[in-house]
């Protein structure tokens, strides 16, 4: 039986759900992978998230600053600017219409 890898899934989506964490308020790397993890996405990677903040932020879509810790070396955050909630906006509104799309064809393939 052929059955749809989420891993595959999870690489279309992980910068929609990163931008979606940090819409919510600004994070530092593993703080990211947990929050993502706790809305369900157990699957996702610690590198595939830490690459897609890089790239993210390669991309002009994120801030970053440096924030000491005092339970070891001092951690990065990041979160959106204008060009990241901008991002955010824009591929929310087209997975909103994907989803919908595919939502569609599920139910009436259960018709």
């Amino acid at each position: 039986m052929l059955s749809v890898d989420s891993s595959q899934l999870l690489k279309g989506v992980l910068d929609l759900a990163v931008l979606a964490v940090l819409n919510d308020r600004d994070g530092y790397g593993y703080d990211v992978v947990r929050r993502l993890r706790e809305a369900g996405l157990q699957d996702v990677g610690d590198a595939s998230v830490y690459g897609t903040l890089r790239r993210l932020f390669k991309a002009g879509a994120l801030t970053s600053y440096v924030v000491p810790s005092d339970e070891g070396p001092h951690r990065k955050y990041y979160g959106l600017n204008d060009v990241g909630r901008e991002m955010y906006a824009a591929s929310a509104k087209t997975w909103a219409a994907f989803s919908a799309t595919m939502a569609a064809l599920l139910k009436e393939g259960q018709s």
